[in-house]
């Protein structure tokens, strides 16, 4: 697994990727389906998703309900999808109008998974890469663990 921050000629992007060994069906559907994103998205394991919604189709928005276990903070988490290519890329443009896209390419018998963001101005981007890469690897792990 590899985590990195790159630099954009406009303005800066964090990057985080992992690499997840299973088939690209299974990798898109876990990634896509609400059912499987309350499972895996978290940034650890004091968090969880309660609830998720998701259009897959431009133009089709998305939005998951983030909560700490123990009641005492929530947000909604939520966009609009601007490109989805079946099994290759997810783009989107959040509620606070920041871009992200997510890439799967096939290779070494699994997906490489690369999601790219524009950085909220709240926190810094290290936190950030760390939170957004924690979620990546809850979600390679729970999708290699359900054979």
């Amino acid at each position: 697994m590899t985590d990195s921050t790159a630099s954009s000629s406009q303005n800066s992007v964090i990057v985080v990727e992992t690499h997840v060994v299973a088939a690209i069906n299974k990798v898109w559907n876990f990634f896509t389906e609400p059912e499987h994103i309350c499972n895996w998205n978290n940034a650890s394991d004091d968090w969880h998703t309660p609830f998720a919604q998701n259009d897959l189709q431009v133009g089709g928005t998305f939005s998951y309900t983030m909560a700490a276990k123990d009641g005492s903070f929530k947000f909604d988490f939520g966009g609009t999808y601007t490109e989805v290519k079946k099994h290759e890329l997810i783009a989107y443009t959040l509620d606070d109008s920041r871009k992200v896209s997510v890439e799967f390419l096939g290779i070494d018998g699994g997906v490489k998974v690369t999601e790219t963001f524009e950085p909220e101005t709240q926190n810094s981007h290290e936190l950030q890469q760390a939170g957004w890469q924690a979620i990546l690897s809850n979600f390679k792990k729970y999708v290699e663990s359900h054979a």
